[in-house]
């Protein structure tokens, strides 16, 4: 039996993310449209093969998937908003730009009203991830669209649907991108930190490697934080709320940027002014349900 011929593939959006996803259906034997605002953007992707469309239109009617990279869901709409319909009709479009769930449902509804088909995607990986199958992408809309297009969307990464809900997988990578960022920019700060006493941010990668680890903490707080147990037998917010103030005034006396951990001790007081001073510091995802006053 033959295998099946890959299914042509539209790419519009060619920033890293989008070269890389190009790349890959390149690499697997799809025919790949490519469409960007910077043409010149294509070159090396031309050079080995893809077409370069020279309109929305065009890019869109070559294939029945296209592939959306771009910043926003606003950039969606600059791009599309503006085509021919019958361009758009029959399409599935794979919205992988970054966006809050409603901007997704938005999105979705709009193509619909044109007569596309939506899938929302989150990519919890690099470019350079892009073609492992040991990197995922989270999809959310309609489970026959997204069953119809996997095999194709799998030359990306494993593909993992999440629901018909097309604003699933944008909450989903948020989340993520919540603790990424902010465990990131807490690595940044303490190459800062470092650098100030003379050290190398090789010097600091072991100690960060082992600090970031936080699997066991996080086994251990999930099923007491869905159970509503902020018991303070491990630990206590008082005691974090120490610690971080000794970070800042470590912070400080280095002359490095305190913006980072002075935001931290203000979430930690505003804990102990709720009362949970002996809780776990796991309490202050109560003080995070709401806003700041």
């Amino acid at each position: 039996m033959e295998a099946p011929v890959p299914a042509p593939v539209t790419v519009i959006g060619l920033g890293p993310m989008g070269q890389a996803m190009a790349a890959a259906f390149l690499d697997h034997g799809h025919r790949v449209t490519l469409w960007n605002r910077t043409a010149s953007r294509a070159d090396a992707l031309v050079a080995r093969g893809a077409h370069l469309a020279g309109t929305v239109e065009e890019a869109l009617t070559a294939s029945g998937l296209a592939v959306l990279s771009l910043t926003d869901y606003d950039a969606m709409y600059a791009v599309l908003d503006g085509t021919d319909p019958a361009a758009l009709a029959g399409r599935v479009l794979v919205n992988l730009s970054s966006d809050t769930p409603a901007k997704a449902r938005e999105g979705a509804a709009w193509a619909a009203e044109r007569g596309a088909a939506h899938l929302t995607g989150g990519v919890l990986t690099p470019p350079s991830g892009i073609g492992s199958p040991e990197a995922t992408t989270l999809y959310s809309g309609p489970r026959e669209v997204f069953d119809a297009h996997r095999a194709t969307l799998e030359v990306l990464t494993a593909a993992d649907h999440r629901g018909d809900d097309p604003g699933t997988a944008a909450l989903l990578y948020q989340l993520n991108m919540t603790m990424f960022w902010t465990a990131l920019a807490s690595y940044w700060q303490a190459v800062a930190l470092a650098d100030a006493h003379g050290l190398k941010a090789a010097d600091l990668l072991p100690l960060a490697v082992d600090a970031l680890n936080l699997q066991q903490f996080l086994e251990f707080y999930s099923p007491r934080i869905d159970a509503g147990d902020h018991t303070g037998d491990v630990d206590r917010l008082a005691m974090g709320a120490a610690s971080v103030e000794h970070v800042l005034h470590t912070i400080r006396d280095a002359g490095v940027d305190a913006t980072l951990p002075a935001a931290l001790l203000e979430l930690f007081r505003r804990g102990l002014a709720a009362g949970h001073g002996a809780d776990s510091a796991s309490s202050l995802v109560e003080v995070l349900k709401k806003p700041a006053p």
